[in-house]
């Protein structure tokens, strides 16, 4: 066991919480379903995360049962496994977020570069976690993931990218989740693709500030209008995009 929670979230044990962790009086708690076909994975997350002042308000063992809970309740937050019965984590990725794109999909992987979780990314997903994460990061990637303030793991999710995102795959199933809409830049001021040049190599709006010497809020209002024009819904999509365009090139 890792000191801040248990690297399996199979074998959960009882631990302090820090108080940092707990959601304060009055800040609305993410309302997360569960979607794995290992039973002893979600009980052990759905500790975690209930210990954290974060809502479980469901569970599902397969891609079909998720797609039906996320229908049935709604929630913030779908954890969601790629390798699962009937209908996979890809599948359900797509459909959750049709019938709610409000709906934030995390991905959950035992891989770090499992390809499945480019094609996840690109279908929608607004991150991935490995199953082996830490209680800390597990909880507080489910906050970030609702608030959509930020992209997770960036510098394995640009691995991710780099390994399986080419310009010529235009035709792919990555571009064609992003839609016509996003095949072009040419909507974008020159500032405005700088910016995203830098959210594409996983730089937050503070790290963006410092490189172009403009104010985090300035900042913040061009990845705004980024998104706006381009029709992204995260941070997730705005890296898939770049790629996926040659804005980035692997490696670059």
């Amino acid at each position: 066991m890792s000191a801040d929670g248990p690297r399996s979230a199979g074998a959960v044990e009882p631990e302090a919480t820090p108080a940092t962790e707990v959601a304060a009086e009055g800040v609305r708690a993410p309302r997360v379903v569960i979607a794995d076909d290992q039973e002893l994975i979600r009980t052990g997350f759905r500790l975690i995360l209930t210990s954290r002042g974060i809502e479980v308000v469901g569970e599902a063992s397969d891609g079909a049962e998720a797609v039906a809970a996320a229908r049935r309740l709604r929630p913030d937050v779908v954890l969601m496994d790629i390798r699962m019965p009937n209908l996979d984590g890809l599948e359900a990725t797509r459909q959750v977020l049709a019938l709610d794109p409000t709906c934030r999909v995390l991905i959950l992987t035992t891989f770090d570069l499992d390809r499945y979780v480019y094609a996840a990314l690109a279908a929608g997903a607004s991150g991935f976690l490995l199953k082996d994460v830490t209680a800390t990061h597990l909880a507080a990637a489910v906050r970030l993931v609702d608030t959509g303030d930020a992209l997770l793991a960036p510098s394995i999710t640009r691995r991710l990218v780099e390994r399986f995102a080419s310009p010529d795959r235009a035709a792919g199933p990555a571009a064609a989740s992003a839609g016509t809409a996003h095949s072009t830049l040419s909507v974008l001021t020159p500032r405005e693709r700088e910016v995203l040049t830098l959210v594409g190599r996983g730089l937050s709006n503070g790290e963006i500030a410092s490189v172009l010497t403009l104010s985090e809020a300035t900042v913040k209002t061009h990845v705004a209008r980024i998104f706006a024009k381009l029709g992204l819904r995260d941070r997730a999509q705005a890296v898939v995009l770049a790629y996926e365009t040659g804005l980035i090139r692997p490696g670059g």
